[in-house]
């Protein structure tokens, strides 16, 4: 039943998440508390209704496309090592600490930007149309705002950000828009210390 011991990190697992997402130890063997404590079938992973108990995310307007954002493309459980990979992308930078490895690291400004954009590029089509940026919009206001309104608002979005007259919001569009933004902040969570 309750083989939660069986299921601990071993220190080799903690290194290699430490590598990969830019965590302390400590912080890492807190977050698995916390992964254990809403793993509520124990058996290692987290299903979509295990992420939905979390307050904070159940009262989010975003909560479900967050709560995708854990999930591989045709998968419905994530294992704590997907969840981390997730939750470094919400690490404060580091100023003093500039990371060694070769790639950039998970919490990067170009790394937090594409994870939003993927918040709104609902098709997955690298492109935020005006019918996705609406979807996002009402999801967020909710009908605090009349549809006419929404469409005026995601019209100004578009015809500001959309360089190339395509229609749509690229990466790179989207990136350009967001360059006096401060990301870094406004996309950081304080971790546990």
């Amino acid at each position: 039943m309750g083989s939660r011991a069986s299921t601990l990190l071993r220190d080799e697992e903690i290194e290699e998440i430490k590598k990969e997402t830019g965590f302390s130890h400590s912080q890492i063997t807190r977050l698995y508390s916390r992964f254990t404590s809403l793993d509520k079938g124990e058996n290692g992973t987290l299903s979509r209704e295990d992420f939905q108990r979390i307050p904070e995310l159940a009262i989010n307007p975003l909560g479900d496309r967050i709560i995708n954002a854990f999930f591989v493309e045709g998968e419905d459980q994530v294992n704590f090592r997907g969840f981390m990979r997730t939750l470094a992308h919400f690490r404060p930078i580091d100023d003093n600490g500039k990371d060694t490895s070769n790639s950039e690291p998970l919490n990067s400004r170009s790394n937090k930007l594409l994870f939003a954009f993927r918040l709104y590029d609902l098709d997955k089509d690298d492109r935020i149309s005006r019918d996705e940026l609406l979807q996002v919009l009402r999801m967020m206001v909710g009908v605090n705002i009349s549809d006419e309104q929404l469409g005026s608002i995601a019209d100004r979005t578009i015809q500001e950000a959309d360089q190339d007259e395509d229609g749509a919001i690229s990466f790179s569009e989207f990136v350009k828009v967001l360059e006096k933004v401060d990301v870094e902040q406004k996309m950081s969570i304080r971790f546990l210390h």
